[in-house]
């Protein structure tokens, strides 16, 4: 697989809401750059959307975060596990892509 990445990331397990046609629905995520979000599906519906809302919290943090972000890939990181998506942010406010990335500087090594 080509490596794509142009920025760190640490990994993270959170849920958030993947918000598609004005409706929340449930996804994991499980790592994480000031760039994009590797996010597992739990519940959604089958759509032909690429840019999708996003609503989450960082690990220990009250704010939430509002995103805007567009799916570049889908598919099974293994085996077993859930089909996934990564997503890279087109539309975030600077602080919120602050906190980000000093999440990442924090927890980079924890791969």
């Amino acid at each position: 697989m080509n490596e794509q990445r142009k920025s760190a990331r640490a990994p993270i397990d959170i849920y958030l809401n993947k918000i598609i046609d004005e409706v929340r629905h449930l996804g994991r995520a499980q790592d994480i750059s000031a760039d994009g979000i590797w996010v597992s599906k739990i519940l959604e519906p089958r759509h032909d959307r690429r840019v999708i809302g996003l609503e989450l919290q960082l690990p220990g943090a009250s704010e939430v975060i509002n995103a805007l972000g567009e799916i570049v890939r889908e598919e099974k990181r293994d085996e077993e596990g859930p089909e996934g998506m990564a997503i890279r942010f087109i539309r975030i406010a600077p602080h919120h892509r602050r906190l980000i990335s000093l999440y990442v500087s924090r927890h980079a090594g924890n791969a």
